[in-house]
């Protein structure tokens, strides 16, 4: 038999008023258009109705959209300081040597000017050598390609940050 219960920390997301939902699924996701539509959606029963709901927002986004979140997330090699979520997701950068460090900062300032935002990738588990390589294949993407290269990898980084937040207890 299997419980239809829904799990704690769902529950408590659920329950959240709305401006501290609103502010939970910012702390995960900087598109204000992504957050209300899964503010809108609550309650839900399960974590995996939870993602689906986030996947099919994603989906949804315009670029401007997309651009706001690519604003929420700082360039990989320089997490935002005090931000614990950010150095966990950007821990395959902390052995990285100097000159990694030098070349992900000139990788990122030209990424910048190419395509006018941060370089968004789903850094968890990554090497730096890692995050470097797909930073430089990335850059011969087209605007078109890396838009929604950036969608596939903001939707990996939400489904992370949202099972975080589901699963506190």
């Amino acid at each position: 038999m299997t419980s239809t219960a829904t799990p704690p920390g769902l529950a408590r997301f659920n329950a959240l008023e709305e401006p501290a939902a609103l502010a939970a699924l910012h702390e995960t996701c900087a598109s204000t258009t992504w957050a209300r539509r899964l503010l809108a959606g609550r309650p839900y029963a399960t974590a995996g109705d939870l993602y689906a709901a986030s996947d099919a927002a994603l989906s949804g986004l315009s670029a401007a959209d997309l651009w706001e979140a690519t604003a929420g997330h700082p360039p990989i090699g320089r997490p935002r300081p005090g931000d614990p979520a950010s150095a966990r997701e950007q821990r395959g950068m902390t052995a990285a040597t100097d000159r990694l460090k030098a070349e992900m900062l000139e990788l990122n300032l030209a990424y910048q000017e190419r395509f006018g935002h941060v370089f968004l990738v789903c850094a968890t588990g990554l090497t730096g050598e890692q995050l470097r390589d797909a930073l430089t294949e990335r850059m011969g993407n087209t605007p078109e390609r890396e838009r929604e290269t950036v969608r596939t990898e903001l939707g990996k980084i939400n489904r992370i940050r949202l099972a975080r937040l589901v699963d506190e207890d």
